[in-house]
């Protein structure tokens, strides 16, 4: 008798459990796909303002100045997506300031041309969000981690269309090498709940299809895992690029209005050098040729180039982005050279070089089959494990 009461108590404390973790998630599902979706809206204005009025480029280094203002007026300076990650560990709070702040600062370096993604600002709004649920419901410690990656989930499935990458990659990236299966239906239901809002309002999911898929040969195989091991080299090359012109740029320039200011003169030199627009905000457009067969030789050189300055100056968005707009133009060229179809090699070099920079094997795959509706997956599965 005892042993049935012990075994009802325990289904109960789950089943609460459950229930309360369902409530919490699609409160913060709801209220990070309502941000998510103004994110998105803002930063596609931007964009379209910029390409609209080519004037723009030329205010980037003002932009920056008000950004580097923007987070010494509210105390954020070094506070950024690192931050977040480290509050699910060290239990500390990440401040409410942070969301308004990366707002404001993402749509400024969209609407000047800086060469930046979202998801970075996507991750801080979602952790911030989820933070500051959690201190209103007075979350224990370990609830705080899980509402913390809840946020992170929300916001990516609002702004990319895919919330079991998501849900995963929130999962995965808190501790590379540990999955926290805890946060597994927090996570999905906030991601979904997310993702289902922003799409219901008009925010289109990151989608691409493939015309050709090789046959499942040795050959098609052991090029594709080629194109994976080369993608992974060059995803060390952007990281370190990224920490040594981080470093360069804090050694030259002490000051950080200065060197934000200066940051943004660079890439207006770059940009009048290249007589192109490609390099200028996330590159979307880019990407989508590639995925298409079409993609200029040294695409990837100057959009690490870009990218690098714009972070480590200071500028606000995120890494992921142009990940993808590396990964996918270099897979184009260097699957091509390989003997493999260029649009299916871009799509392998999209997902391989994201998975050599976040080092979230599984949020990868999940990745390929959200945006490549699963074609292919064997390659990308393969590309995923080798990177």
């Amino acid at each position: 008798m005892n042993s049935l009461k012990d075994k009802a108590a325990i289904a109960e404390k789950f089943i609460t459990a459950f229930i309360k973790w369902v409530i919490i998630s699609a409160l913060i599902g709801g209220t990070g796909g309502a941000a998510g979706l103004l994110f998105h809206i803002c930063v596609e204005r931007a964009a379209e303002f910029r390409a609209e009025n080519s004037f723009t480029l030329w205010l980037l280094p003002i932009g920056g100045i008000i950004i580097a203002a923007l987070y010494k007026l509210s105390r954020m300076q070094g506070k950024g997506t690192d931050h977040v990650l480290e509050s699910i560990h060290t239990n500390s709070i990440v401040p409410a300031s942070v969301a308004p702040v990366i707002f404001v600062s993402t749509v400024l370096t969209h609407l000047f041309g800086g060469s930046a993604g979202r998801e970075g600002a996507a991750l801080q709004l979602g952790g911030s969000i989820g933070s500051l649920i959690g201190r209103l419901f007075k979350l224990d410690k370990n609830d705080m981690k899980i509402v913390i990656m809840c946020g992170m989930s929300a916001l990516f499935a609002a702004l990319f269309g895919t919330p079991i990458t998501a849900a995963i990659f929130a999962m995965e990236v808190s501790s590379i090498g540990i999955m926290h299966y805890s946060s597994f239906i927090p996570c999905m239901v906030a991601a979904f709940t997310a993702s289902g809002i922003s799409g219901r309002f008009g925010a289109q999911p990151v989608q691409f299809i493939l015309k050709t898929v090789p046959d499942m040969s040795v050959l098609n195989m052991v090029m594709a895992g080629t194109l994976a091991a080369l993608c992974a080299v060059l995803s060390i090359v952007f990281c370190i690029t990224m920490k040594e012109t981080g470093k360069l740029l804090k050694r030259l320039f002490k000051n950080e209005y200065i060197r934000i200011a200066a940051g943004g003169v660079f890439i207006i030199i770059l940009t009048l050098a290249c007589g192109t627009r490609d390099y200028n905000g996330a590159g979307m457009d880019v990407i989508k040729r590639a995925i298409r067969g079409q993609a200029v030789a040294y695409a990837f050189i100057l959009k690490i180039i870009f990218t690098a300055v714009t972070i480590e100056s200071g500028y606000k968005g995120g890494e992921i982005v142009p990940t993808f707009f590396i990964g996918a133009t270099f897979g184009c060229i260097a699957g091509g050279i390989l003997g493999l179809n260029n649009g299916f090699s871009a799509a392998i070099g999209m997902i391989a070089m994201f998975c050599g920079v976040v080092n979230c094997p599984v949020a990868s795959l999940m990745l390929a089959i959200e945006v490549f509706s699963g074609q292919g997956v064997e390659f990308f599965a393969l590309a995923c494990a080798i990177s």
